[in-house]
């Protein structure tokens, strides 16, 4: 009996001092907002549209697509490697008022990506977007079972080496991955399943539901994994949505690349009605600073454009007057690729080419260029970039554009904290 009271009196001090513990932390933490809200990225509906919450604040994507190849060097070179480039970097995307990168794949080396990422986040307190092309460039095959597998196994490893990084708040499926089951043809593939299929139309609607089940289900692992980050689809424009907006539930986000010149036209509206009550960022938005028709560089129209690009994602904001299921945009991109005219040749790397590479015309200002090809991959950073290194940390020196200062004062002005205040407002 004895023993059995010292047990007992041990478990209840052991228990008591468990409790003041458990307290303690609860008062500290508390204040902070960290107790009762484990959501590193959640939406919330309002009356009047979509907010984005991170870390329990409203949160409105200021971001660039991050992808500094250095000049000489082509996509093989892998960015994750090399974290002294945020050094060069790092204050540059503060100054511009980012708060968000992102990348369309991490490293091989899972380690290299999670200390650059954190690096970012840490030094700069800039977040991280982090995407995975789905294979998009391996042959791809999203009705073969096969090729199912192993792009599951990648993006499941993904998430599991990365998802205990704070500086990730989101994760991106695929990129333009329906273009290869749309006009467009990029990639494509075929079943024999699909062959069977003689209506062009309707081969083309099973591909888009293979697609985006394919989709749905690897959002819906994810979230098992790591419940506390929103899963996105990374679509180019908007075609297929109105099948991705009935199969993909699991997906919380959508990510829209949109390439349609000074306005986004009725992307608002077709969001609104294929996937009602889902909201979306501009994945990818912007111009190119090189004049097709009159053969030069042109830092004007790129800033005009962009301007007034990011004036329409903020009238389609929660707080604006448009539709309210818009929640930021990533510019495309931070700094020129000049390997990307001719992705094979190696001399090429090193020229900075002109020629263009394809061609919209709500672009409209360089349209009546020779053949009407008016968009010049290699020229879409808002920052240029000199075969010259800066020897001090051995980079291609960089050049802001005008477009870099235009943002700058867009995305640092006292209304945008402003912007992100009154979305709290419609939540609280």
């Amino acid at each position: 009996m004895r023993v059995n009271n010292r047990l007992s009196d041990s478990s209840r001090l052991n228990g008591a001092r468990a409790l003041v513990r458990a307290l303690v932390l609860f008062l500290f933490l508390f204040p902070l907002g960290l107790v009762g809200n484990s959501a590193i990225s959640e939406i919330k509906h309002t009356s009047k549209g979509c907010v984005l919450y991170v870390y329990g604040k409203p949160f409105i994507i200021r971001g660039v697509v991050y992808q500094p190849i250095p000049i000489g060097k082509n996509w093989q070179f892998d960015i994750f490697a090399h974290p002294s480039i945020l050094d060069v970097d790092g204050p540059l995307l503060k100054e511009l008022g980012a708060n968000v990168v992102r990348f369309y794949q991490p490293s091989k080396d899972i380690k290299a990506t999670k200390r650059f990422i954190h690096k970012l986040y840490k030094e700069y307190g800039i977040y991280t977007i982090m995407g995975h092309w789905l294979g998009f460039w391996d042959n791809p095959n999203y009705g073969d079972p096969k090729f199912r597998r192993k792009v599951r196994r990648d993006v499941l490893r993904m998430v599991k080496a990365l998802k205990n990084e704070p500086g990730i708040i989101m994760w991106v499926l695929g990129n333009e991955n329906n273009y290869s089951f749309g006009p467009e043809n990029v990639n494509p593939w075929i079943t024999k399943e699909l062959l069977e299929i003689r209506d062009p139309a309707r081969r083309r609607e099973r591909q888009a539901e293979i697609y985006y089940s394919f989709v749905d289900s690897l959002a819906k692992e994810i979230k098992r994994i790591d419940p506390d980050r929103l899963v996105a689809m990374g679509n180019g424009g908007t075609r297929g949505l109105e099948v991705a907006g009935r199969i993909c539930k699991h997906i919380d986000i959508l990510g829209l690349n949109l390439f349609t010149g000074k306005s986004f036209g009725h992307v608002w509206r077709d969001v609104a009605r294929y996937c009602p009550r889902k909201p979306f960022f501009v994945m990818e938005f912007g111009a190119d600073a090189f004049d097709a028709l009159h053969m030069q560089e042109n830092e004007d129209i790129q800033a005009e454009y962009i301007a007034a690009l990011w004036k329409e994602i903020e009238r389609n904001l929660a707080v604006g007057t448009g539709r309210g299921n818009v929640v930021g945009g990533i510019v495309f991109e931070w700094t020129d690729e000049w390997w990307k005219s001719n992705v094979f040749d190696p001399k090429s790397w090193w020229r900075h080419d002109k020629k263009g590479d394809w061609s919209c015309g709500g672009y409209y200002h360089d349209i009546a260029c020779d053949h009407n090809l008016n968009m010049n991959e290699e020229w879409w950073g808002l920052i240029a970039i000199s075969r010259k290194k800066d020897p001090r940390h051995g980079w291609n020196i960089r050049k802001p554009r005008k477009s870099f200062y235009v943002l700058k004062t867009l995305w640092t002005s006292p209304t945008m904290a402003e912007k992100e205040k009154e979305l709290g407002s419609l939540v609280d």
